[in-house]
């Protein structure tokens, strides 16, 4: 399914994206050339109406965004779990004290030594999707996992320095 999304110039203002919703709602958000931006649910029977518009600034445009983000990915990969039968998601936090807090993902040779893929690494309010091998790990990373409930018992022992290797 294509989502809609429409962009509207407003002059002297910045401009208007407007994203149209299965149900027929419009959300938008009005991206001021001062940098403002706000967010804007329109009338279901006028969509010229607007309901209500609310002001974000920087940070709560970064944490809705961040929200928006991690939810739609976490709960794909939930859709994912549900698919493949013994197929498992799982968050695991690296520990402040793990060998690899400031080492790279690759040093950790996860998939090679369990079967299991980091998918995605949470970090503060940020989504690090798909990170490759030079990635560097820091301390209260949360790990997004992706393999079978041994894979992934094998990642959190990994990370935690609790392997015998």
């Amino acid at each position: 399914m294509r989502v809609r999304v429409e962009q509207t110039p407003l002059p002297g203002i910045g401009v208007r994206h407007d994203l149209i919703t299965a149900s027929g709602r419009t959300v938008g958000v009005v991206s001021h050339r001062n940098g403002r931006r706000d967010l804007v649910l329109y009338d279901v029977d006028d969509p010229d109406a607007c309901l209500a518009s609310i002001p974000l600034t920087d940070d709560e445009a970064e944490a809705l965004a961040d929200v928006l983000g991690a939810s739609l990915m976490l709960g794909q990969l939930a859709g994912l779990r549900q698919q493949a039968a013994g197929l498992l998601t799982e968050q695991i936090a690296l520990p402040a004290g793990s060998p690899f807090v400031g080492r790279r993902l690759g040093d950790t040779r996860t998939r090679t030594r369990t079967g299991a893929s980091i998918v995605a690494v949470l970090r503060d309010r940020e989504v690090i999707a798909s990170p490759g091998p030079s990635f560097g790990f820091e301390a209260n990373d949360v790990v997004v996992a992706v393999g079978t409930r041994e894979g992934l018992d094998g990642v959190t022992a990994i990370l935690a320095g609790d392997t015998g290797d």
